[in-house]
This record gives C-alpha cells, structure tokens and sequence, in this order.
C-alpha cells in the first residue's frame, strides 16, 4: 500500500462522507426540526413587538 492508495482510499471515504450528510439533511424525518430553526429569526420579532406595546401602556 502506497501513497496512492492511502489518496484514493481517503477520496472514496469524504465522498462517503459527503453523500450521507446530504442524506440526512433532505430526510422527510428532519423537515419539522429543520423548519423550526427556519424560522428562529423572525421568532425574536413577535417578542420585541410584545415588549414595546407592554413598555407604551406602561407610560
């Protein structure tokens, strides 16, 4: 066994690799986790409206 073996061997393996991470990220199963974090930026604008009509009917 030889360098290029050690090459190739490493190739096959990330290729591997790269194919079951793709996998698992378009599964149907990880659709509602994947949504949820989606949606995680606009999640921060409903608290902030909540937080500036409470700080308005306060005063």
């Amino acid at each position: 066994m030889d360098i290029n073996d050690l090459r190739g061997l490493s190739t096959v393996l990330m290729l591997c690799s790269f194919l079951g991470l793709c996998a698992w990220a378009y599964s149907g199963a990880r659709k509602k986790e994947f949504d949820e974090a989606a949606s995680l930026p606009f999640a921060d604008e409903n608290t902030a409206a909540v937080k500036q009509s409470q700080e308005t009917n306060n005063d």
